[in-house]
């Protein structure tokens, strides 16, 4: 695992629906920085409402990395993505400006603040047997070749299980013991998770949903030609059955809660595990403007322009 640029960015995290982006907008006008983006599907182009980009203005305030810079047809892992964010990084680093990773694509941010272990590459012939397999079937197969696997891969999750058993067939190895070159290293950055208590941040994700349809998000679906990773996002699939006649709108728009909700719940169970990160609770009383207080207080380094420009992106 190879070191990386020396410029140390900070990391806003947390479930979705938990307020990151606000507060990463209101960071970096506090500190002169630009947010770079650390959600799987808003790297893709298209699809703004449902996977809940950043809005017009808040992109307007303060500079945005990594939003729309793939195709929904194009591959993207963990790899990829610590590849474009350090190039990234070091192009903010080198305006004297503080880099905020904003984002709750945990994986992706593991790849970042701790590297990553020197994994087989992709195999497409594997991949594609492995996409024609249930879900069921891809869990029990990585709990038999890995039993730990439970403990770092979101089972849920049919694109990790599919990478977790890829690697394990691949090398003949457990993932979970590869994957152990993350213990011990010291992450880079420093950063902080937005959480609020169950009840209050399931209501806020129950009535975002209720906001993307009302802002546009049928027509943004209907439009969507469909495929790639793009794919995947959560109400893509709830939203189409909609449209194809298959459900009402009520059951779509539930299903499309439910979905949120249990997300939301893998993200809190990935992110607790990470105890580099600084928790910081929030509640109804709470605003982007009392969590950016907290951050500053918590790090007073951010009251200071970042170290000179870096010299180097390599890793």
């Amino acid at each position: 695992m190879n070191s990386s640029p020396s410029i140390s960015p900070i990391y806003i995290t947390g479930p979705t629906a938990s307020g990151k982006s606000g507060v990463g907008v209101g960071l970096a006008e506090r500190v002169g920085g630009e947010i770079v983006n650390a959600d799987a599907f808003q790297l893709y182009r298209g699809l703004d409402l449902v996977t809940a980009k950043p809005s017009r203005t808040e992109r307007e305030r303060v500079p945005h990395h990594l939003y729309d810079v793939l195709e929904a047809e194009e591959h993207c892992d963990a790899q990829r993505y610590r590849d474009l964010a350090l190039a990234v990084i070091a192009e903010i680093a080198g305006r004297g400006r503080w880099p905020i990773v904003v984002g709750g694509s945990g994986l992706y941010i593991k790849a970042l603040s701790h590297g990553l272990a020197d994994l087989p590459a992709g195999d497409e012939a594997l991949r594609v047997e492995l996409r024609a397999l249930p879900l069921e079937e891809k869990v029990r197969r990585l709990l038999e070749l890995d039993p730990e696997a439970g403990g770092n891969v979101p089972l849920a999750n049919p694109r990790y299980v599919e990478r977790a058993l890829e690697i394990c067939l691949l090398t003949g190895q457990p993932q979970s013991v590869l994957r152990k070159t993350f213990e011990g290293v010291e992450p880079w950055g420093f950063g902080v998770v937005l959480t609020w208590e169950r009840e209050a941040l399931y209501a806020r994700i129950n009535q975002r949903v209720l906001a993307m349809l009302e802002a546009g998000a049928l027509d943004e679906v209907a439009a969507f030609p469909g495929g790639g990773g793009l794919e995947k996002a959560i109400g893509v699939r709830d939203l189409k059955a909609y449209l194809a006649g298959d459900c009402s709108l009520s059951e779509a728009t539930e299903a499309m809660q439910q979905s949120t909700r249990n997300y939301a719940k893998r993200q809190g169970t990935w992110f607790r595990r990470e105890r580099w990160l600084q928790t910081i609770c929030l509640d109804s009383s709470s605003t982007p403007e009392s969590a950016l207080c907290q951050i500053l207080d918590l790090f007073p380094c951010l009251k200071t322009p970042p170290s000179p420009p870096i010299p180097s992106t390599s890793i």
